[in-house]
């Protein structure tokens, strides 16, 4: 059985100020979508976008990331209690962020560019979507250097001891890891690789919503439920139930995008 390291989870102190991993990996999430983004216009694939719009769309997406991220976790894992303790829901310092909801955030953030910058909201998503599993990646990281959001017990070799969780020694499967290497590295791989010559409008956004879904569904059979939720209906988490519409609606438009695509050709 492995042990976590047991970070700090300060990384430097200025003073009285202390810069967190967990906000250095947020920092390293936006840089990778600058450098990735600014390569992809250089390279004509910025869908319409200039190298101005990609510094500009992430004024956007940080608001989003941030917003929806902390509405979803309010909203879709402790509405009860939030709803009691409303002065709670601004302390995002103390935790709390939700994935799905900074994705719906991001997809209202982005819509907002579009329009107050007349370019195609579907078109732009299809831009984005290959640089989000790098900063999806480092999230998860983030969490993996606080310890937090562990694995459930298990008896694998590389079954890990999260001692901010388990006073006694308990191997746990490092789910953090697993959901950097596949939610992040790989799924950034399938749609680096798919996005790299023209697709259909709405193909690539359809293909990172399969993706995302899919392996975060899979992923969810090792992390450990929130203690408060637990399994829900059909023995399956809140995370995997949040990422079943993803899948339905990624596959409708992929199929919406190629059928279109053909439509077209005919």
């Amino acid at each position: 059985m492995l042990t976590h390291p047991n970070f700090d989870p300060v990384a430097l102190h200025l003073g009285p100020l202390a810069i967190r991993w967990y906000g250095l990996m947020y920092v390293l999430g936006f840089v990778a979508y600058i450098v990735l983004g600014k390569w992809r216009v250089r390279h004509g694939l910025g869908n319409g976008l200039e190298e101005r719009d990609v510094d500009d769309m992430l004024a956007y997406g940080v608001f989003g990331v941030i917003l929806g991220g902390r509405l979803g976790y309010v909203l879709f894992y402790k509405p009860g209690y939030y709803f009691s303790h409303p002065a709670e829901i601004v302390k995002i310092w103390s935790g709390g962020m939700s994935f799905h909801g900074g994705f719906l955030g991001v997809l209202l953030a982005v819509a907002l560019f579009c329009a107050i910058r007349h370019r195609n909201w579907l078109a732009t998503m299809d831009f984005v979507a290959p640089m989000a599993p790098l900063g999806l990646a480092a999230g998860r990281m983030g969490n993996f250097i606080n310890g937090e959001l562990p694995g459930r017990p298990t008896s694998l070799s590389w079954g890990m001891w999260f001692p901010q969780v388990d006073v006694q020694p308990i191997a746990r499967h490092p789910s953090q890891l697993y959901e950097v290497g596949l939610e992040g590295v790989l799924l950034f791989v399938i749609l680096w690789w798919y996005a790299r010559k023209p697709r259909p409008v709405g193909a690539v956004s359809g293909a990172f919503l399969v993706g995302y879904g899919t392996l975060r569904f899979l992923v969810e059979f090792t992390r450990q439920p929130d203690d408060f939720l637990g399994l829900l209906t059909l023995g399956l988490s809140m995370g995997q139930w949040l990422s079943v519409p993803m899948i339905v609606a990624g596959l409708a438009l992929l199929a919406w995008s190629h059928r279109g695509s053909r439509a077209k050709a005919a």
